[in-house]
């Protein structure tokens, strides 16, 4: 099991090093096709997620390309979404005792989403034009910008998905920022949640730490090798075919 872990973790931070595509919509249809109960693979994902969210947070905190405005009010949205999220389930199974169906069925429908947003990105993402949302002030979009925060939110704490690629949407749509500022804000942002999530799903039981461990261990060589081979890979193609692979797990667990 632990070879497999690993190799999981390399296979996983090689994908994301080369395409950029996010990891949780890779890993936990993973965990749970394998037989890692749902509830434990979604808590397992978040904290893998924050641990290796922090690193590129600090390198684009360095980099200065991290909107902390934007990031403080997507969390003042998103952290509360995440913990309607895991008081849900929680209470949703001790009347209905079916968290499992549950989360299988939202994690289904959630990377159906990712899917179809990722494929947008890749098509339609350079080809967005300025709109009047973009031309508003943060503050003229607050309640806007937290209500994002809360529903997203909320969906990454139920499915562990959509930290990054949910909110990159929703940024590329409503803020005006270059592609660096966006890449380190949604990091940033994707680090406070996750960790949020992942600390209460961490106090709820639902995280294995052995296998968090060995995923990291597996996935840090993964994410160098295949940020190495991103410049000569054709990142298009394969996000377009990743994308696709996230959609047929989708509607396979739903």
């Amino acid at each position: 099991m632990t070879l497999s872990v690993l190799l999981m973790g390399v296979f996983v931070g090689f994908l994301v090093g080369l395409t950029g595509v996010g990891g949780a919509s890779l890993l936990t249809p993973i965990l749970i096709l394998i037989g890692i109960h749902p509830s434990i693979a979604v808590g397992t994902d978040l904290l893998y997620n924050s641990i290796t969210k922090l690193f590129g947070t600090i390198q684009h905190w360095r980099q200065k390309t991290i909107d902390f405005k934007l990031v403080k009010m997507l969390a003042m949205g998103s952290i509360p979404g995440v913990i309607v999220a895991v008081l849900f389930l929680k209470l949703f199974d001790s009347f209905f005792n079916n968290q499992e169906l549950m989360i299988k069925h939202a994690l289904g429908y959630v990377l159906i989403l990712v899917a179809f947003a990722t494929l947008f990105k890749v098509f339609f993402g350079h080809k967005l034009k300025e709109n009047r949302w973009q031309l508003k002030s943060l503050q003229e979009k607050r309640g806007l910008t937290i209500t994002i925060g809360a529903v997203l939110g909320f969906i990454v704490g139920l499915t562990s998905i959509g930290s990054g690629s949910l909110y990159a949407i929703a940024m590329l749509y409503f803020f005006r920022m270059n592609p660096a500022q966006l890449v380190g804000t949604d990091i940033a942002h994707a680090f406070f949640l996750a960790s949020a999530a992942g600390i209460l799903h961490a106090s709820m039981g639902n995280v294995n730490y052995t296998l968090v461990l060995n995923l990291l261990i597996g996935s840090i060589p993964g994410v160098l090798i295949g940020s190495m081979m991103s410049t000569k890979a054709p990142t298009h193609v394969l996000r377009i075919i990743i994308a696709s692979l996230v959609l047929i797990s989708g509607i396979k667990l739903i």
